[in-house]
């Protein structure tokens, strides 16, 4: 395949044994309780093997045997790693590059061994490479790291091999993974692309698992055609747009039928509307019934083929995070004064009051009053809005809570799909709520007004539908009535969790 270009092996590093029984004495000598070093030393094997002269089936087998001994390692870091705050700190982020790495190089060196092998005889090592390649693209999804474009043809490489040499559909047994049971190419493969067509830098580290975990169950529901199925009732999609930005070469399966797929979503988001918990439908306890009803109904949605027209937006967005700075924008008000106060500027009052016998500057009557919200700039650039890699600025989490003066209107939306490109460059997807939306705050009681910072809140409402979103520690629960302070005080009762990100929840509401 000319459109693939494999990484050099290394050669400067001495393998450590020479067949099975010296490698097992060699893993034996390794610290098994420290992951970070184990990982390290088995990644330094495979590149032993991938530059050494071993008969391809001994080398197959040791790197079998050294993947079995990485696979506890590398659930033992996972967390590390798993949506941090961008940009991540130095060790989580060794974390990650290790991680991602070893399933690379592992993938690579199975599939650069697999041309030695006969059709038939070629099964094993592009399975082990088309499992590789995909836990390497979960890494990136779970690290919110942009996957680079060699992954993708990667990927692509393996459909095309295994297509070739009519494997694609051979099941095997999987010790390392004995949950999946008997698993065949084309169910990693079709994993890999459908997690890619549901935009997974859209979902938070809780939507991600389930999502993972639903896909690895229906993965070998669907099918790789080299054209759309006529059939009224099919539902093909078109894998060109994955394949890195490029053409997709010819004799390349492109499209995807996940007809099989959609029904199961549509079967699971039947069950759970009619009371079934999502445990019992294999989903997991992460989310609730109602937050995997709303999850279930994106991947399906996501399963289309789009035509992505990219926004000519350009420019630079002041963006304010977070609830109470975001109520600051809209109103123009300040919240909770004292809390934002510094040290500095706590100073500064008094020395104001001592010369002015005013605390503050926009107190004198000749002065004009201006609230300073702490902000960000990010520029606007093909649909996304992206921030330079800047050690002093803040990190971030997503989806989050986010203000800005969007054509001279003070907006509320979210930030989405945050994630980290392979220059260290943030970037994300704004999306604004429709206006109207009203900046207001929590009723409080009176032993909370002495003592407990005002909550903002935010009503909106479209048609006869409105929804109430409020900061993720506000102390909401459904089916209890709340009072809301706006332009006029409302008294609502929050009866659906309508989204949720990691500095807020949006409530639908009923008047009370």
């Amino acid at each position: 395949m000319h459109w693939l270009t494999l990484p050099e092996p290394r050669t400067d590093v001495k393998l450590a044994f020479h067949d099975l029984p010296s490698a097992k004495a060699w893993l034996a000598m390794q610290p098994q309780t420290q992951p970070m070093h184990m990982l390290n030393a088995i990644g330094e094997q495979i590149d032993a093997i991938e530059g050494s002269v071993l008969p391809p089936p001994l080398a197959v087998d040791l790197l079998n045997l050294l993947r079995s001994a990485a696979v506890p390692g590398q659930n033992a870091i996972e967390t590390r790693y798993l949506r941090k705050p961008l940009p991540m700190s130095s060790e989580d982020e060794r974390c990650f590059e290790l991680a991602q790495k070893l399933w690379l190089r592992l993938g690579v060196v199975y599939l650069r061994l697999a041309p030695h092998f006969s059709p038939t005889d070629k099964c094993l090592p592009l399975h082990r490479a088309a499992c590789a390649f995909r836990m390497a693209q979960y890494c990136h999804f779970q690290a919110a790291r942009e996957c680079p474009v060699l992954i993708d043809h990667l990927l692509f490489s393996i459909l095309t091999q295994a297509e070739a040499s009519g494997v694609l559909r051979q099941a095997l047994p999987d010790p390392d993974f004995r949950h999946l049971g008997e698993a065949n190419i084309a169910g990693h493969l079709a994993w890999a692309f459908m997690l890619r067509l549901i935009d997974p830098y859209r979902l938070s580290a809780a939507q991600l698992t389930v999502a993972n975990r639903a896909i690895s169950r229906w993965r070998e529901l669907t099918g790789f055609q080299s054209i759309p199925d006529d059939d009224p009732k099919a539902h093909s999609v078109d894998l060109a747009p994955l394949f890195g930005g490029d053409p997709l070469p010819e004799g390349v399966p492109r499209w995807l039928e996940v007809r099989k797929v959609e029904r199961k979503i549509e079967q699971r988001i039947a069950a759970l509307q009619s009371g079934e918990s999502p445990e019992s439908l294999k989903l997991g306890r992460e989310l609730s019934g109602a937050a995997c009803i709303h999850l279930l109904r994106e991947m399906e949605a996501s399963l289309e083929t789009h035509v992505s027209v990219r926004s000519t937006e350009i420019g630079e967005i002041e963006l304010a995070f977070g609830p109470e700075h975001c109520f600051n924008v809209l109103t123009g008000e300040a919240l909770n004064p004292s809390s934002t106060l510094d040290t500095t500027s706590a100073t500064l009052a008094h020395q104001r009051v001592a010369l002015f016998g005013f605390d503050r500057v926009s107190t004198m009557p000749t002065s004009v009053k201006r609230l300073d919200v702490p902000s960000e700039k990010w520029i606007l650039v093909d649909g996304k809005a992206v921030r330079a890699d800047d050690a002093k600025a803040a990190r971030r989490l997503a989806p989050c809570l986010i203000a800005s003066i969007v054509d001279e209107k003070p907006r509320l939306g979210v930030l989405l799909g945050l994630r980290t490109s392979t220059t260290g460059a943030l970037s994300a997807t704004l999306k604004w709520y429709a206006d109207p939306v009203e900046a207001g705050r929590l009723a409080r009681t009176r032993s909370q007004e002495r003592n407990q910072p005002i909550t903002p809140a935010f009503l909106m409402h479209e048609g006869d539908q409105y929804s109430l979103l409020v900061p993720a520690n506000a102390a909401v629960r459904l089916e209890i009535g709340l009072s809301f302070q706006g332009a006029t005080l409302s008294h609502f009762l929050p009866t659906e969790v309508l989204e949720r990100g990691v500095d807020f929840v949006r409530y639908a509401v009923t008047w009370q």
